[in-house]
């Protein structure tokens, strides 16, 4: 049968459909070109905010409306549970996330004609779905951390994914030699909050050293393995341990995912984030005295409930000192089922958005004024293909996972190719630069 994956949310849900995608070619099946070939369509589901969810149910609807033989897996699916089928009537079958790993032998019993509407809710890791499963390309996700036991009062990740689970170290450095074997040159290592490895269950076979840094340096020692990058951190695994892997493993991109959410302390606090503003900045700090141009980019909820102007100035305010590289910025809406679901969402439709722009606009001044700094320095680039807005140039990154810009004619490598590329100009969110 042809199939086709539609994926909506994190990098953990990319890698989860790219393991169905393997799993379900090595059973005998074939993507498809496209979704209109296909006679089997997932949907793998996002449910952090509420418009991500619905985009998942509409765009499910919608093929079964087509009359595709239709699949739910991710986080709506634990959600919602057999009310996934109140929403979507004619839904052949729904599969929780830890349970992904089950959508071969179901997709084997619909093609025999068994039972419809198969529901799938366990929390068990089914054997093999965490394999390395990267068919081809220089990049590959690695999920070392499943689950999230730190309970912020406005996420429904814990619900929906689990308690923390730690994969052993030594399957996920086998994983990663397999895809080194494959071509493979960067990672990025996957957890919702990844500097907690190896802390709710022992991830080494001996338990010397933090977990999280002895896995960077294991990793490090990988032949062909020449960037390592991770997300999500926490400001409380910002160690003396961490700070040394990057001082002495130069394949460890100097770069951090460090969500903030908040300036205010009163707000943190109801929003149980468990560091203060001052601890929060003090990680920052450490970061960049190791490296000035140390890449910082962060999450940020505005309109949080009972967020007053002071806080969203405090906000603001922290948001300056950090003097992050890039912000992604969220409207604060409810999820079912956690704690700041039960408080007023006092914060107006109307001024949420205000207070949006205004942290956009802040975010622009303080991108061009990190980029324009490298103007002139030399930065070495991994190519990763045309640029989406102008085709005659192309598009890498650097360590800092900084996006640069080239034009093609001057040099075009193949995907996954390192180039010296000197930067000649700065934009908020890109660098243009030319070849050394």
């Amino acid at each position: 049968m042809k199939f086709w994956i539609h994926t909506y949310g994190c990098q953990m849900n990319v890698r989860d459909s790219e393991a169905v995608e393997a799993m379900l070619t090595a059973a005998g099946h074939v993507k498809a070109e496209n979704e209109d070939e296909a006679g089997l369509v997932i949907v793998n589901s996002c449910t952090v905010r509420q418009k991500a969810e619905e985009k998942a149910i509409g765009k499910a609807g919608n093929l079964i409306a087509a009359r595709k033989l239709t699949g739910l897996m991710g986080c709506a699916v634990k959600r919602l549970g057999a009310d996934v089928f109140k929403r979507l009537p004619g839904l052949d079958f729904a599969v929780a996330p830890r349970v992904f790993g089950l959508i071969p032998k179901i997709v084997a019993e619909l093609e025999s004609g068994a039972r419809r509407r198969i529901l799938e809710l366990g929390d068990e890791l089914v054997p093999g779905a965490m394999q390395a499963h990267a068919q081809s390309g220089f990049q590959a996700f690695v999920t070392v951390l499943l689950g999230c036991d730190n309970r912020c009062s406005y996420c429904i990740v814990p619900d929906v994914r689990g308690h923390e689970y730690s994969r052993p170290a030594k399957e996920i450095l086998a994983e990663i030699e397999a895809l080194a074997r494959r071509g493979v040159s960067e990672v990025t290592l996957l957890g919702q909050s990844v500097l907690r490895y190896g802390i709710r269950n022992p991830a080494w076979e001996n338990g010397a050293g933090e977990a999280f840094p002895r896995l960077l340096r294991a990793i490090a020692e990988i032949d062909g393995i020449e960037r390592i990058r991770f997300t999500s951190a926490h400001p409380g695994g910002v160690t003396d341990a961490l700070l040394e892997v990057y001082r002495d493993c130069p394949q460890v991109c100097r770069h951090i995912h460090l969500p903030v959410q908040s300036g205010s302390d009163r707000i943190l606090r109801e929003m149980g984030r468990r560091y203060t503003r001052e601890e929060y900045l003090a990680a920052v700090r450490r970061l960049r005295a190791l490296d000035p141009e140390f890449a910082v980019t962060t999450d940020v909820i505005v309109g949080y409930p009972g967020e007053t102007r002071e806080d969203f100035e405090a906000t603001r305010s922290l948001m300056d000192e950090a003097g992050f590289d890039n912000s992604f910025i969220f409207k604060y809406s409810p999820r079912p089922g956690t704690r700041s679901a039960l408080l007023p969402d006092d914060v107006s439709t109307e001024e949420k958005e205000r207070r949006d722009q205004i942290l956009l606009a802040d975010q622009e001044r303080r991108g061009l004024e990190r980029n324009s700094r490298l103007v002139g320095t030399v930065r070495d680039v991994l190519a990763e293909g045309p640029s989406k807005r102008r085709a005659e140039r192309w598009s890498g990154r650097d360590g800092g996972n900084r996006i640069v810009v080239w034009d093609a004619a001057e040099q075009k490598p193949q995907p996954g190719g390192k180039l010296a590329l000197r930067i000649r100009e700065a934009h908020p969110q890109i660098l243009v630069g030319e070849p050394v």
